[in-house]
């Protein structure tokens, strides 16, 4: 490849000399954190990445050019997972106090909700994937088929050598790549189905305190009638629908078919398919960047009050709409 054209399908990228500024950069896509370094003249902060945009899943790589320490004071408003593995150079994570060394055979995961520090080498370029609390909250409820009563939190260590956690991060540098040189893997339809199997790929293969509990989930199969249900909901999420419509598809009665949504899914019928819906307004604005407008593309999935549409959408993503329509913007997205 032509190196001129190297990195053309990316969403964004920084280079700054500057702490506050690099300070600044990672903040809109991490959250709240503290950045030190030993020698701030000498800062040579890079970050190069995509934003994967069903729900804003950034990868990429990202180096600050000398020594520099992370602190999460803040944790509740740290409002993002973010792994990191270094490709060249080392980092140490110190929490509850131990300290993790990661180098390019182990990975890291600083989390939400948890005061932690991360000290970074000068020479340390490392891949990242940044994920956002939102976004691992609603995968691991879809996976679970009810909602998560308490925060999912991982162990923090993910080795890169051996194991199901490194075959993610083998996925990880491939999609990096990918999304680097290709045109596929920046569209939407693709790339979303794509961030989707990150973020469950990584809750299946990396140890955490709802492990035990999957394990059990993915051994119970889905009722036929739910299965029915489910797929028909999702063929006609735009379309006006009714309780009568749902009980034709799945082929039972309403009873039946409450009781399949609560025990399997965690809400009623119609509840799923707000939700759901929803969901298809988020990635909409965000592959759209801007384009159109939010009522045209909450109209079109069936939202015909707008004002109860944004309260239901800030009720689901802890955000709003325009909130969410700057979030490249903020990224200096395209």
């Amino acid at each position: 490849m032509n190196p001129k054209n190297r990195g053309h399908f990316r969403d964004i990228h920084a280079d700054h000399l500057d702490l506050a500024a690099a300070r600044s950069w990672m903040s809109n896509i991490c959250g709240p954190h503290r950045l030190d370094a030993g020698h701030p003249g000498s800062v040579n902060f890079q970050h190069s990445g995509s934003v994967l945009k069903g729900m804003s899943t950034t990868v990429g790589c990202i180096e600050y050019g000398t020594d520099v320490t992370i602190g999460i004071v803040d944790a509740e408003h740290f409002n993002s997972y973010s792994l990191s593995l270094p490709l060249s150079g080392e980092q140490e994570l110190t929490i509850a106090g131990r300290q993790l060394h990661s180098d390019s055979g182990k990975g890291v995961i600083v989390s939400p909700n948890q005061s932690q520090e991360l000290c970074i080498t000068g020479d340390c370029r490392k891949l990242q994937v940044v994920i956002s609390r939102l976004a691992m909250r609603k995968t691991l409820e879809e996976m679970l088929q009810r909602p998560a009563e308490r925060p999912l939190e991982f162990e923090q260590e993910m080795d890169a050598l051996q194991g199901a956690s490194a075959s993610w991060w083998r996925m990880v540098r491939h999609c990096n790549e990918e999304l680097e040189n290709s045109e596929l893997f920046g569209q939407v339809f693709f790339s979303r189905d794509l961030e989707r199997a990150l973020i469950k790929g990584l809750i299946l293969a990396q140890p955490n305190n709802y492990s035990e509990e999957l394990r059990r989930c993915l051994a119970e199969r889905l009722p036929h009638y739910l299965l029915r249900a489910r797929d028909f909901l999702h063929a006609h999420a735009r379309e006006e629908l009714s309780l009568e419509d749902l009980e034709t598809a799945a082929g039972v009665s309403r009873f039946k078919l409450f009781d399949g949504f609560r025990k399997h899914f965690g809400s009623s019928p119609m509840a799923y398919l707000k939700a759901h819906r929803l969901q298809g307004v988020r990635e909409e604005i965000l592959a759209t960047n801007g384009r159109r407008s939010i009522s045209e593309i909450a109209l079109g999935w069936g939202f015909t009050h707008l004002s109860r549409f944004a309260g239901d959408y800030r009720k689901q993503f802890d955000e709003t709409p325009s909130a969410t329509q700057q979030r490249l913007q903020k990224l200096g997205g395209v």
